[in-house]
């Protein structure tokens, strides 16, 4: 056998289907386009409703999306009290193990709600002014990344 001589197994390979080609073909007359129309002899660019004014243009536009906003995971100081102990080092990687955040692509951000009454030595990307100083005041530190 040489590299001339190799053919394709018979029925692996499909003709591509002539469209407009007869009656007999299977995609003859209207060759699968429906009824005439704009639509049928061309393309017509999305969202185009015949010259009517268009829904993306009928419909009020309110408000932006602000391309500089950082969404993080909220983590509060009651998860920390129930899952950790005291002089304890809380990391991103025991965060995620013990299931307080989930998602390990998005920012963890320390919030203020609960009550802590350990001393911890928290390292996360973000915290809320409330936050550090309530680990602050019980000699616990809170490092952001």
């Amino acid at each position: 056998m040489e590299l001339h001589s190799l053919k394709s197994t018979p029925g692996s390979r499909k003709e591509k289907h002539r469209k407009g080609r007869g009656h007999a073909a299977g995609k003859g007359k209207q060759a699968g386009k429906g009824q005439s129309g704009q639509r049928k002899r061309s393309k017509v660019r999305l969202g185009f409703e015949g010259g009517q004014n268009p829904w993306f243009r009928r419909l009020p536009k309110r408000g932006f999306k602000n391309i500089n906003h950082i969404e993080y995971q909220p983590l509060s100081l009651e998860a920390l009290e129930k899952h950790f102990l005291e002089n304890e080092v809380v990391d991103l990687e025991k965060i995620y193990e013990k299931r307080l955040v989930t998602k390990r692509t998005l920012p963890v951000k320390l919030l203020a709600n609960g009550k802590l009454t350990k001393k911890l030595t928290i390292h996360v990307h973000s915290a809320s002014q409330s936050a550090i100083q309530a680990v602050e005041s019980l000699g616990g530190k809170v490092e952001v990344l």
